[in-house]
């Protein structure tokens, strides 16, 4: 087994064994939350008392046979017990290298999709930036769509329908994206702007 063999084994152990603590830590959840003991839980689901306390603990993977004794035992689906706490904290991080980058038929224009794959049928937004004289021509997105673009170096224009304006940094352009739209770097700088693409925004007639 190579490098890269042995740094993916170590991220799918690491993976497992956050999963798992992810796990103990929603069965004691749901179990505290049914006013269930170690040994009530036991009763209900057939699975032994110290192997529910080892899953709490996080220090045994379950099999999904016992998880799903649990989820009957604790009157939930096996999804619920597999989900982390709401009142959980939310983090999550995605480095430079695993931002997907669109770039412009002249190459002179970048969009990195920094927003969330959750959303991304209904809310979309992006990193954007362009260097001088640099254009980026879209097709119109669904009917009732609207963008906000705004600007936080340099200067762009975006034309719509035939219809141009322009915004310096600090201010924001906000325009209907259901039709050709057109954003171009008119200066001799570059720009860049954050992008939101509201899919789902109230239809304007």
């Amino acid at each position: 087994m190579g490098v890269e063999g042995k740094d993916k084994a170590k991220a799918l152990e690491a993976g497992a064994f956050a999963l798992s603590g992810q796990l103990g830590r929603a069965v004691m959840r749901l179990r505290k939350a049914h006013s269930m003991s170690l040994s009530e839980l036991s009763d209900h689901s057939g699975v032994a008392k110290s192997i529910i306390s080892q899953i709490e603990r996080n220090e045994t993977n379950p099999t999904l046979a016992t998880i799903w004794r649990l989820a009957q035992a604790l009157d939930v689906s096996i999804d619920r017990v597999l989900q982390g706490s709401e009142d959980e904290p939310f983090i999550e991080k995605s480095t430079r290298n695993e931002t997907p980058n669109l770039v412009s038929e002249d190459g002179k224009c970048h969009l990195a999709i920094i927003g969330w794959i959750k959303t991304v049928e209904w809310l979309q937004w992006y990193m954007f930036s362009a260097e001088p004289d640099g254009v980026l021509a879209s097709e119109p997105h669904q009917h009732g769509s609207v963008e906000c673009l705004s600007v936080l170096e340099g200067e762009l224009e975006v034309e719509v329908a035939g219809v141009r304006e322009t915004a310096k940094a600090g201010e924001t352009l906000r325009y209907r994206c259901d039709r050709p739209h057109v954003i171009r770097n008119l200066s001799g700088e570059p720009a860049r702007a954050t992008m939101v693409c509201i899919l789902r925004a109230a239809v304007m007639e």
